[in-house]
């Protein structure tokens, strides 16, 4: 990738390298936030605003839909436009969005936000790494990498804490204005302290057609997949899944006919590379579902507050945090197979646990050995399927691909909060009434769905005989860390 800089680029420990860190750290940070602390809000929001079981699968899949689906596109605009210019009005969109949800007198209101909110962080979410790899010089960047996927780590980790406090001690609306403080801090930094960048053998416009048919298709899907349960097949419904099965399908042979895809079809040639990309689909869609109604089973169950939610789901981010980059190394060295077979099965062990999350249930006995177990396995699956993705394809595509991989993760959550709540018979409940039965039907199809992940990867990742280490070059949004690479 060809990098052209205002400035040229700098020592990590510089001045001006820790604040290049602190901006896109804090950028990227109020994005991975809001997507940890709403979980914990939803309770609340329901309470406060009414509706069904609906309106807590929009709050939740409304910024996801149109994160997912312009993710992509948002790294390609900074590539042309500059990075910095696209990341900084990110924040500006992100920001003016969470006021807008902080604001929002009915579900409506908060849900056309939450839109709003994705399309920021579609805009700031790739823009973070990319300016990291433009303005620290190449011997420093792993290491600013680390510091940054660190920082990020540690915001993730507290967001359901924090966010449960908020909660708690003043609304569920202050879980959005938190994000305004964060971004103008993030926004004036970045203005003040990061340089532009873009790459200058870019030429063309980005690939807007392409972006525009995978946004209906899945706006479309998901209207479908999301309202029919409660309302049936009517007028509204039908157009909808209509409008989302022509869009999808037309998204791929847009994509065949472009020059700068947002999705170069060409990866799908790579078994490992759909294979990794199914297992992530399966194994975050399981997560997505999970964490989900988790927290809805214990504070409309149990009873528990939205501090005490955050606290107890805390130790599945503690532990990935802890072993992740061991388990990285050991995929190094014996290659990602076997983790990705073993992870995912691991998963759907914690997920059978998290059944008995029931009525009366403690929390050392009823919710602790799930959420242990689903974050072992967690660990053991991330780190060695990010290895596999970029395994599958060329060092030069490292970046694309992993930007790919990012957008599926993120399209399993979408469809899985969709799709699994129905299947499980929690389509009609009531916002604030117990879950029932529903709940643990919707965990055991969760750990099903990990089952078909860990036979996804046993089938298509290649053994460690023909996985070699080489280092990775610069790229958007993977980190500068040594990856493996297929060595056919």
């Amino acid at each position: 990738m060809s990098v052209r800089s205002a400035d040229a680029p700098v020592p990590l420990h510089s001045a001006r390298g820790r604040r290049i860190i602190l901006a896109t750290m804090l950028g990227s940070g109020v994005a991975f936030l809001d997507g940890s602390v709403v979980n914990v809000a939803l309770p609340a929001i329901g309470r406060d605003l009414g509706g069904t079981f609906a309106l807590l699968q929009w709050v939740l899949d409304a910024y996801l839909l149109t994160l997912s689906a312009l993710l992509l596109l948002g790294g390609a605009l900074g590539d042309r436009y500059g990075r910095r210019r696209i990341f900084t009005a990110g924040l500006v969109l992100f920001t003016l969005a969470s006021l807008g949800c902080g604001i929002a007198r009915g579900g409506a209101e908060l849900i056309a936000a939450r839109l709003v909110q994705g399309v920021g962080g579609a805009l700031l979410v790739p823009g973070s790494l990319a300016l990291i790899n433009a303005s620290v010089r190449p011997e420093d960047r792993g290491k600013a990498v680390g510091t940054w996927a660190g920082l990020t780590g540690v915001a993730s980790a507290v967001g359901p804490f924090v966010g449960g406090w908020l909660v708690d001690t003043a609304s569920w609306r202050w879980v959005f204005f938190i994000n305004l403080p964060v971004a103008a801090l993030a926004l004036a930094v970045t203005l003040r302290h990061v340089p532009e960048s873009n790459d200058p053998t870019i030429s063309g416009p980005p690939d807007t057609t392409g972006a525009a048919a995978v946004t209906l298709g899945l706006a479309g899907a998901v209207y479908a997949l999301i309202e029919t349960p409660a309302h049936g097949w009517n007028a509204v419904t039908v157009a909808a899944a209509l409008v989302g099965i022509v869009g999808l399908a037309c998204f791929p042979r847009i994509e065949a006919k472009q020059r700068a895809p947002l999705l170069p079809l060409s990866l799908f040639r790579s078994r490992q590379f759909v294979g990794a990309n199914l297992t992530t689909f399966t194994v975050y869609g399981a997560l997505s579902t999970a964490l989900f109604l988790l927290s809805l089973q214990l504070q409309q169950t149990l009873g528990y507050s939205a501090m005490a939610t955050g606290l107890a789901t805390l130790p599945i981010t503690v532990i990935m945090l802890l072993l992740s980059s061991r388990m990285g190394a050991l995929a190094q060295r014996i290659g990602p197979r076997w983790p990705m077979t073993i992870g995912p099965v691991v998963c759907a062990c914690g997920l059978v646990l998290m059944t008995r999350v029931t009525p009366g249930a403690s929390y050392t006995t009823g919710v602790l050995p799930g959420v242990l177990v689903f974050g072992i396995g967690l660990s053991i699956t991330v780190a060695p399927l990010t290895s596999a993705v970029l395994a599958s394809v060329g060092s030069e595509r490292g970046g694309v691909a992993s930007g790919v991989n990012n957008a599926v993760s993120r399209v399993a959550g979408l469809l899985a909060v969709a799709v699994l709540p129905p299947l499980a018979g929690l389509s009609g409940t009531a916002t604030g009434q117990p879950l029932g039965q529903g709940y643990g039907n919707a965990m055991l199809i969760s750990a099903g769905l990990c089952v078909v992940g860990a036979a996804l990867a046993a089938l298509t990742i290649e053994r460690a005989e023909h996985v070699r280490t080489v280092p990775l070059p610069a790229v958007n949004h993977a980190c500068q860390d040594p990856c493996t690479e297929n060595g056919r």
